[in-house]
């Protein structure tokens, strides 16, 4: 979310200046003016973690998930130890290697010693505290429990981290065996296969038709490469352009979730991920309208996303969130019965923790059997290309032997 630059009057006819995470200028505007504030000047949108920040090149980008889930972590802990909040953000910004993530760390507890929030202070640095987080240690702040919130953020990046390690890992045997399947491709069609049909040309041998298809690939390979490589270029552009879209990232993302094995595996990662946020938020304080509206934002599927703005719009009319997510094709029976009964019971926090445990344990059996399954495919998949190429070659210079021996 965009971060807005502003400077207002208070009562007193002092000057203030500061930033706002919003949406767009006139949110800053009536949140301003919601406190009694005078406005004077609202500036447009910062980039980077933060524009009064100069970051060395190597230091350009912001912490990754597991830095900002340690800081989490280790903050926590000092809050609950007894450490006031500016003594322990000095204590983590000596700790802090990533000398961006550093400066971040010492401008917060500048900010905290002049009695802006953590909330506040955390808000200014959109591209390393997302809404999530901010929301969270707001609520945290409100009720007095910082160090429980900031627990369980830490345990939710960690479980996040966790997800995607999984998902990774499946994903990097398969990707790296069609790297090589495609280098050996190539390096038999653009070395092997010429020569080979050099060979049956000065015999004159008469080449079957999946010679004739080799021969044709090998040709193309070796006379078009540029092409190829414009034209993949070419389409890698036109994807991330119609996905930019709001209809391109719609059908792309039910594709996704229709595909056959991958499809699984993004439902089940995408419903862990919606009950653990949800979840986190409904049990930190938050309003369950404010949560379904940060929980969109974290999905990371147009489909689910939709599924869930519609459950928003329910709930604001008075009505159970579970009516609306029964008509979604993204969550399942069960996760809606359990929803219900949540919201039937009161207890929709350990309901949707309960779910999240059990999607993450279905993420791991899917992974599981994504992988089982992937690497026998792949091996076939290898060996049919080698083994039509050796076929292809060999084939001719059979019937050649053949027609000597006659």
């Amino acid at each position: 979310m965009p971060v807005f630059e502003y400077r207002v009057r208070d009562r007193s006819g002092k000057v203030l200046k500061s930033q706002m995470e919003a949406e767009t200028a006139n949110q800053v505007r009536d949140a301003l003016r919601a406190k009694n504030l005078m406005i004077v000047e609202i500036k447009a949108p910062k980039t980077g973690m933060n524009a009064d920040i100069s970051i060395p090149f190597l230091d350009n980008r912001p912490p990754s998930l597991k830095q900002v889930a340690i800081f989490s972590k280790q903050l926590a802990t000092l809050i609950n130890a007894g450490v006031p909040l500016v003594q322990s953000l000095a204590i983590l910004q000596k700790q802090i290697e990533h000398k961006g993530f550093q400066k971040v760390v010492k401008n917060m507890r500048t900010d905290v010693e002049s009695g802006t929030p953590l909330s506040e202070a955390i808000v200014k640095y959109p591209r390393i505290f997302n809404r999530l987080y901010v929301n969270l240690v707001r609520a945290g702040e409100t009720s007095g429990t910082l160090d429980s919130v900031l627990e369980r953020i830490a345990d939710f990046q960690e479980k996040e981290l966790a997800l995607r390690g999984k998902i990774k890992s499946a994903l990097t045997y398969p990707v790296v065996v069609l790297v090589f399947a495609i280098l050996i491709t190539y390096f038999l069609l653009t070395t092997i296969v010429p020569q080979f049909a050099g060979i049956l040309a000065q015999m004159n041998a008469p080449l079957p038709f999946i010679t004739r298809m080799l021969v044709a690939i090998s040709d193309f390979l070796q006379n078009s490469m540029l092409f190829l490589i414009a034209a993949n270029i070419v389409i890698v552009f036109a994807y991330r352009a119609y996905y930019k879209t709001t209809k391109g990232r719609f059908v792309i993302d039910d594709i996704k979730l229709r595909l056959p094995v991958f499809g699984n595996l993004t439902q089940k990662s995408a419903i862990a991920s919606f009950a653990r946020t949800f979840g986190l938020l409904i049990s930190s304080g938050v309003n369950i309208i404010e949560s379904l509206e940060i929980t969109k934002g974290t999905a990371g599927n147009a489909q689910v996303e939709e599924s869930i703005e519609n459950a928003k719009n329910v709930v604001m009319v008075g009505e159970q969130m579970s009516s609306s997510l029964a008509t979604s094709k993204v969550f399942p029976p069960m996760v809606v019965s359990m929803i219900s009964i949540g919201e039937e019971t009161g207890s929709l926090d350990n309901m949707l923790g309960k779910v999240g445990d059990f999607y993450d344990r279905e993420v791991d059996e899917a992974v599981d059997s994504m992988t089982a399954a992937i690497e026998p495919l792949m091996i076939v998949f290898l060996g049919g290309i080698v083994g039509t190429i050796v076929a292809g070659m060999f084939l001719p210079m059979f019937a050649i032997i053949g027609q000597l021996s006659q």
